[in-house]
């Protein structure tokens, strides 16, 4: 029968299609005594829920299954041995349940066929991990020309992925920028991404987003609670923008008064990044000014760090490529410090996290209220860029990360001050980021981990309404589009954030759910790019 590995196969086509060859070959069945089922009900994780005979990759194997792994071994023909040569025991191979995500009756149909066709077997599709920590599908072929044999096979799989894994999602809302990925967004999921939900039998409702804002108007308006999770295909500010559309909805669902000094409630439902992975929680900051909820976010730069992102948003008329690199190098060519006063609420080790980064709600509120005043501390100096981290911030221009000493879920911020120095040392701690020195080694670079960042620029910027009546809505409430007045620029998440002179910023411990995986679980030579992580 097909072998898994031994050429591509399509989610769709691997369990519709024939196999290689397969039109005219007979499948070998197991005896009728081998038929049987056996079945438990209830009982632990690895008591036995069915075992029987079927083909994979051309050999005839003893299969079992349990409710968290599925294993098969290859069935040896009799033989007599001699007595001085061991013989080699056939190899068990396993696959965990929780990385199957779908289950299909396998059949060959001909050409125009739409339901029925010749039965050979079931297909399991799995998800693995593959080099430099990709997912791959994988299709597994369990050949059986048994029609009542292979139902309660399928029978006991489907209900085994519908049981034992509660939490995975049945209708997800999609929303999609279809300007993002170089126009390329709506391809992307619906010819790689769609397939895999038709397959896992995940229902979807899309959104395609015509304007800034849309996503945020859709996340306030739609019944949430209908859905099991939010996907969102496109970059950095479709991210941002869906991030705190869910997280505001979850603040006014719960009734909280924004516009003063609140403590937020987590988001209603996982957000999905795509690609994604497991459900992971993730901790995001709050940004506020005079008491005003500006944006919800995961990181921020001020100085070089918002410059830069105001001048590439400035010539958006040139390529994206080029228009970053002129920004780049205009920001350093006019490069000057900004006097600030910087105040900082340190992390103390007692309210850390434990070293899965996991933490109860008891925890979470004493890391909440742990704000004395005698705690903090202040200082008074030119800066020439701050950055606040909640997550590593890893790209292709910093594979270890913007911040590589934080983490998805530890409850603190990464902090990463630096001070006036000249151009030449600056460029040489920028460059470092993308090597394997460190590029915090410098006498002029200051790292703290915090709860609570409080910056305050010597310039004083007013704010300006650039709001249209169709944006009105959003535009109150994220801050990106507020014009600058004075020269106050900021980086938050990519998107630009302007006019104000003075900025709050404070840590929210998993206040958020990903579709993803905590970067611990890679291997730190191997992590090359991620948008999230």
């Amino acid at each position: 029968m097909c072998a898994v590995g031994r050429r591509a196969v399509t989610p769709l086509t691997a369990w519709s299609e024939a196999e290689e060859g397969g039109a005219g070959r007979a499948v070998l069945q197991p005896p009728a005594e081998s038929q049987e089922v056996r079945g438990t009900e209830g009982g632990g994780p690895e008591d036995l829920i069915c075992r029987g005979i079927f083909q994979i990759e051309k050999r005839s194997c003893d299969v079992v299954l349990t409710s968290s792994r599925l294993k098969w071994t290859p069935i040896e023909p009799e033989s007599l041995a001699d007595d001085d040569k061991m013989i080699s025991q056939p190899k068990t191979v396993s696959v965990e349940m929780k990385e199957v995500f779908a289950v299909k009756m396998k059949r060959r149909r001909s050409a125009g066929q739409q339901r029925g066709g010749t039965l050979l077997g079931i297909t399991i599709f799995v998800c693995i991990k593959k080099e430099q920590n990709k997912l791959k599908d994988r299709a597994i072929h369990l050949s059986n020309l048994s029609e009542d044999y292979c139902n309660i096979w399928f029978k006991y799989l489907k209900d085994i992925l519908n049981g034992y894994f509660p939490k995975r999602p049945k209708f997800l809302k999609i929303i999609i920028n279809p300007h993002s990925h170089k126009k390329e967004a709506k391809q992307v999921y619906y010819e790689q991404v769609a397939p895999l939900f038709k397959l896992a039998d995940i229902k979807t409702d899309i959104t395609i987003t015509e304007h800034e804002g849309h996503a945020f108007s859709v996340l306030k308006e739609c019944d949430i609670q209908a859905f099991d999770g939010v996907v969102c295909v496109g970059g950095d500010g479709t991210v941002s923008e869906v991030a705190h559309g869910l997280l505001l909805r979850a603040q006014t669902d719960a009734r909280r008064d924004i516009d003063s000094n609140f403590m937020p409630v987590r988001a209603s439902l996982p957000l999905g990044i795509i690609p994604a992975g497991n459900l992971q929680e993730v901790d995001v900051c709050s940004f506020s000014s005079r008491h005003r909820l500006l944006q919800f976010g995961f990181s921020a730069m001020f100085g070089f760090g918002g410059t830069t992102l105001a001048l590439a948003e400035k010539y958006r008329w040139m390529p994206s490529n080029q228009r970053k690199e002129f920004a780049v190098i205009k920001a350093l060519t006019n490069l000057k410090p900004e006097d600030c006063e910087l105040s900082f609420l340190p992390t103390e080790n007692a309210h850390m996290a434990d070293q899965k980064g996991k933490r109860n709600e008891d925890e979470r509120n004493t890391i909440e209220q742990c704000n004395d005043e005698d705690k903090w501390q202040t200082m008074q100096a030119h800066f020439l860029n701050i950055s606040v981290m909640a997550i590593p911030c890893l790209c292709s221009m910093a594979p270890r990360g913007l911040a590589p000493n934080t983490r998805l879920d530890n409850g603190s911020m990464s902090l990463i001050a630096v001070q006036n120095s000249s151009r030449a040392d600056f460029i040489k701690h920028l460059k470092r980021y993308g090597n394997r020195q460190n590029q915090f080694d410098f006498p002029f670079v200051k790292t703290y981990t915090v709860q609570e960042v409080k910056i305050r620029s010597k310039i004083d910027c007013g704010w300006t309404d650039m709001e249209s009546e169709e944006n009105a809505d959003f535009h109150s409430h994220h801050s990106s589009v507020i014009s600058l007045k004075g020269s106050c620029p900021w980086n938050v998440d990519g998107d630009l954030m302007e006019g104000t002179s003075e900025v709050h910023i404070k840590i929210h411990p998993q206040l958020i759910t990903l579709y993803g995986k905590n970067i611990e679980e890679f291997d730190d030579h191997t992590v090359k790019c991620s948008c999230l992580t």
